[in-house]
């Protein structure tokens, strides 16, 4: 689906296999489990459930139990298909002396941004990039050590990118790992 925070919910049971009056219950269940997220524990979301089959009980059928069958549907369907984990984009501009710009270029690829150019400004070298979000948390006192507090930098969000498939499998794997603990 296209970005935009969405979930489609489509009921195409026919037959009355499942009463439509437990629809709700199963669908508060797929919405709980989003918010959880299946994946890493970060919500989902640009997601289309199709409910087509079920089976009900007359007397002991009750919407708790919808609600938890949702839910764990809605997490093994998850990971069945092969979702991907997106992270927020940064555009970065450094403001460096040339006499330590290969030492912050390399500080820059080292936290996986990608260097977009390179101008010259004011007596000081501009380089512009893009740069996950998360590897630029401590980026100020790394800048600062690096070039002994003569460089600054702009930071502001652009876009979310796909996660690589070796970091997403690590975020994966610590997930589980604190599951499995709790």
């Amino acid at each position: 689906m296209e970005w935009g925070g969405k979930l489609v919910f489509v009921n195409s049971v026919v037959g009355g296999a499942i009463d439509a009056r437990f629809m709700p219950a199963i669908l508060k269940g797929v919405m709980q489990r989003m918010e959880q997220g299946p994946l890493t524990g970060c919500y989902a979301r640009d997601v289309r459930v199709i409910v087509y089959d079920g089976k009900m009980h007359p007397v002991d059928s009750n919407e708790l139990s919808f609600m938890l069958a949702g839910r764990q549907a809605f997490a093994l369907a998850f990971k069945d298909a092969g979702p991907k984990i997106l992270e927020p984009i940064n555009d970065v501009e450094v403001f460096v002396p040339s006499d330590k710009m290969g030492d912050v270029m390399s500080d820059l690829q080292g936290r996986r941004a990608m260097i977009t150019g390179m101008t010259s400004e004011n007596g000081y070298e501009k380089i512009t990039a893009k740069a996950p979000q998360k590897e630029m948390s401590n980026y100020s006192t790394a800048l600062s050590s690096l070039t002994g507090g003569r460089a600054s930098f702009i930071t502001k969000f652009a876009s979310y990118e796909l996660v690589p498939g070796d970091v997403q499998n690590k975020l994966i794997a610590a997930y589980q790992a604190t599951q499995t603990e709790s």
